[in-house]
């Protein structure tokens, strides 16, 4: 029997299991003891991955034939299909007249070699999944830091003593986490900021459930509280950081009786608040979707980020403002795939990184791409406007996640060419596509994934695939060789050899991982970045700015603020309360086309579409548990529910979780303005009772 580490490929905590396999047959799934992420521990989803070994699915691609039929066909006839009929749109319309979504689910190889493959040679736009919940933090990160840098370790939890979660829940979307928090031995404080009064919530020492969307409110109060009270570190300001007094100065305006009116807390509550940060000795801020998903939500969490360099809370063990990402490999995304920044970190215009770049790929500066991509929204609206004819998406269910989702259905019946790469055929955007390439799970790939404290982990195949099966990496290369780029990817035949080039990508940046061996990795406890070559290889933990030297020009972080927005959507007497969405349960996973096949998961989880309401609401309206409800939203599309009541949400708030095509279907085409992620946590809506169980 062999015993094969890999990393989880589900969220962003990048947890290692041991699989036990015998005769090419997986008997046993253990969580990795002496993992430095997880220790031992698991949640379900991570536990069952077994269960994504599914033999009857046939390894063969399908084509949509001339006469509109499904046709199943050769890998090779597959590659040459879909590289034909890119050249041709490509030539009758441009070269942007392709696009591609990505995953952060996806290897950092793969995602390298996409970026390479349809960035640098086929010249096209190349957005990822990321966009829906990482892209907020990563803007705020770069403007604030310098570069997108969260500056964390998961042990940080266990040294804090006040722990503050702003629009996070994980109890339900991160219980590794959870764990750390629950069986922490430093003693501490426990506050938890949201609307909802989430699970999280319900297990804090104190919860602040705020006006859906005042978040900005709330913190530039709390800032102005701690600052009139000489509740902060001049020291730590005045050596490390730039436009404090201009901060100062803005938030002045934001009185705890005028924060009052708009978030609906108490000023007492706010300056008990604001004393138990003052009195902390290690206080962190954790941020993550609730937060991440809002028209303003680079403002809000570079509030965050002012919170902690105003009071000295970064950089320390047990400090800092914390973004938690959603997926296994979102930090792979954000900095090797070659789409908003170059390959490693930097902008495209820079001749400095490009030639650095260049060098490391051994290709000349032309071949690079100019321009960061256009955003994920931009995509769908090109193709909605006729602009973009052919999409190519991997390991994505945007038929169903795309924020207003029937905006996407809608796109899809304009393409000529509409490409799904997925382990299934049957998911909502599969059953869609022109031409779908089936691939294997993770658990029978090679590659790296990048956590979301900065730690790469090996992703190692438990068992061997069968005949006709290929994984994303060898689809993308016979995809890149039927476009005519034998040559060009010598150097992108195998993970390892893409690692290695991404590594000469990193050199001399922050995130550098020159000293990260690809082989070592494997079996190992993980490295966080940077870790430069001749790096001590021993560190199990590697916190940023312990030495107070930021990225930017001036080695000091940055305050940044901005006056809070008008609400573009508010409530009114046609849609007079609010529809929250976020994760339902800890087995649950985005649009559940992988945890489906989890018997236990699907014997807790609630079938169809359900939304929480008050038992206020519920007598409002003569709703009853089970009872359906049609929701209407701001955006004129309306869905039924079996309506859930709970004192989980107050009188003018409705909460549905995202595991569902409908909840989607409702949410708004809103954006943050600096990192274009969508709204979802706030629309206005309306609802009725249509019919009893």
């Amino acid at each position: 029997m062999k015993k094969i580490q890999t990393t989880c490929n589900y969220c962003a905590l990048g947890c290692n299991l041991d699989f036990y396999v015998e005769a090419e047959k997986i008997t046993q799934v253990n969580p990795t003891k002496d993992y430095p992420v997880n220790r031992g521990f698991a949640c379900i989803k991570g536990l069952s991955l077994d269960k994504q070994i599914n033999r009857r699915r046939s390894p063969l691609p399908v084509i949509t034939n001339q006469r509109g039929e499904p046709e199943q066909v050769s890998w090779n006839r597959a590659f040459a299909y879909t590289a034909r009929k890119i050249k041709e749109l490509q030539a009758a319309y441009g070269a942007e007249s392709v696009a591609a979504i990505s995953t952060g689910q996806l290897t950092l190889e793969e995602m390298a070699l996409l970026g390479h493959i349809g960035r640098n040679h086929l010249k096209i736009n190349i957005d990822g999944n990321t966009r829906l919940c990482m892209a907020t933090s990563v803007v705020a990160h770069k403007q604030a830091f310098g570069f997108d840098a969260p500056p964390y370790t998961l042990a940080d939890f266990e040294y804090s003593d006040t722990i503050l979660f702003i629009g996070a829940n994980p109890v339900v979307a991160h219980p590794i986490v959870w764990d750390r928090v629950r069986f922490s031995k430093t003693p501490h404080t426990l506050i938890v900021i949201d609307p909802r009064k989430s699970e999280t919530a319900r297990n804090a020492d104190e919860w602040f459930g705020i006006t859906p969307k005042s978040d900005l409110v709330f913190l530039y109060a709390l800032a102005a509280l701690l600052i009139g009270k000489g509740w902060i570190d001049r020291g730590y300001i005045e050596a490390h950081t730039e436009g404090f007094t201009e901060f100062k100065e803005a938030v002045r305006m934001f009185t705890p009786q005028y924060a009052e009116k708009i978030t609906g807390i108490a000023p007492e509550r706010l300056e008990g608040l604001a004393k138990t940060i003052y009195e902390g000795r290690a206080v962190s801020f954790w941020w993550t979707m609730g937060v991440n998903q809002g028209y303003e939500a680079v403002r809000t969490a570079q509030a965050i980020i002012a919170l902690a360099l105003m009071t000295g809370n970064i950089g320390r063990p047990g400090t800092g403002a914390n973004s938690l990402t959603g997926q296994v490999d979102a930090m792979g995304s954000r900095l090797f795939s070659n789409t908003a920044g170059l390959y490693g970190g930097g902008d495209f215009d820079n001749p400095k990184r490009r030639a650095a770049v260049a060098k490391a790929l051994h290709c000349g500066e032309s071949l690079l791409a100019v321009k960061p991509t256009i955003p994920y929204n931009a995509i769908i609206e090109n193709i909605n406007a006729g602009k973009i004819k052919g999409l190519w998406i991997l390991c994505t269910n945007p038929r169903h996640s795309w924020v207003n989702n029937e905006t996407f259905r809608s796109a899809v019946e304009k393409l000529e060419l509409f490409i799904v790469q997925d382990i299934y055929p049957d998911t909502d955007s599969a059953r869609l596509s022109t031409v779908f390439l089936p691939v294997v799970p993770g658990i029978q790939k090679e590659g790296t994934m990048i956590n979301t404290e900065r730690r790469l982990s090996a992703l190692r195949p438990v068992i061997e695939k069968m005949p006709d099966e290929k994984n994303d990496l060898e689809v993308l290369l016979g995809i890149g060789d039927a476009l005519g780029l034998q040559q060009e990817l010598a150097l992108w035949r195998g993970p390892k050899d893409i690692f290695n080039l991404m590594k000469e990508c990193s050199r001399n940046m922050p995130c550098d991982i020159t000293g990260v061996d690809y082989d070592a990795l494997a079996g190992s406890q993980g490295m966080q970045w940077p870790c430069s070559e001749g790096a001590a290889a021993g560190d199990i933990e590697r916190r940023l700015f312990e030495d107070g030297i930021y990225y930017t020009p001036s080695k000091k972080a940055q305050f940044i603020f901005e006056k809070p927005l008008e609400n573009p959507a508010p409530r009114s007497a046609e849609f007079p309360l609010y529809l929250n969405t976020g994760r339902g349960t800890v087995g649950q996973w985005h649009t559940q086309t992988r945890t489906r096949e989890v018997a236990y998961v699907a014997d807790v989880s609630i079938e169809k579409a359900h939304a929480f309401i008050s038992p206020g609401l519920a007598k409002a309206h003569r709703i009853a548990e089970n009872d359906v409800i049609e929701i209407t939203s701001h955006n004129g599309q309306s869905a039924r529910f079996y309506a859930r009541v709970s004192d989980s949400v107050d009188d003018i708030q409705i909460f549905a979780p995202l595991h569902y095509i409908e909840t989607n279907k409702l949410t708004l085409s809103i954006y943050d303005s600096y990192s274009k992620e969508p709204s979802f946590k706030y629309t206005p809506v309306a609802v009725k009772k249509v019919g009893a169980v």
